[in-house]
């Protein structure tokens, strides 16, 4: 593990997620922080995609990094993007959840239908990634490089873009095309797509 003067903050930009993990699990700040700017940005923005809530967005990234570091010691991740993406797309999703129940029931004492057991979720998680992974396999081969890049390792536009050889906006418009099939394809499922 690499070791630093103790004002040195400028070496943590050029370590790993890896690194810094490691770094992390053992209580440094520099590298929780250097996680969270590397980071908050790009989770910031698959939030906003979905809520279109700054605030809510805001506090959904505070709650995750809240928790990262409070259980630092415990951490077992493969990737750290990976992670941190699909705790922003859980929280989400949770946050979408309790405001329609909110706005279903405001004003009135009811007792709100139950949320669906979990074993009803995985089905419909296990169906929505079969569709998913037929859908991809029949796009373009640009569009399905592109598309799997995004949503399985958790690349932005511009690491696709920097690994591809293409554009920015070539990135964007092709995952464009991409959701817009899939939430057609989809049909009823298109709201699970956040946990895809």
């Amino acid at each position: 593990m690499p070791s630093l003067p103790p004002d040195d903050m400028t070496a943590y930009s050029t370590y790993t997620d890896t690194v810094l993990l490691d770094l992390l699990k053992a209580g440094d700040h520099r590298a929780f922080d250097e996680l969270y700017n590397r980071h908050w940005k790009a989770l910031y923005q698959t939030a906003y995609a979905v809520l279109r809530d700054e605030s809510a967005c805001m506090d959904i990234l505070q709650d995750i990094f809240v928790w990262l570091w409070e259980h630092r010691s415990h951490l077992v991740l493969t990737t750290v993007r990976g992670y941190l993406t699909m705790a922003v797309k859980y929280k989400a999703s949770n946050y979408i959840r309790r405001l329609h129940q909110q706005r279903l029931f405001s004003g009135q004492v009811v007792v709100p239908e139950p949320a669906p057991a979990d074993g009803e979720l995985s089905v419909e998680l296990k169906e929505l990634k079969a569709i998913v992974l037929h859908f991809t396999e029949h796009l373009p081969d640009r569009c399905r490089e592109v598309f799997l890049l995004s949503r399985n390792e958790y690349l932005s536009n511009r690491e696709i873009a920097q690994r591809l050889g293409i554009s920015e906006k070539t990135v964007e418009n092709q995952i464009t095309t991409a959701l817009k099939r899939l939430r057609v394809k989809l049909g009823n499922l298109s709201s699970l797509l956040i946990l895809f």
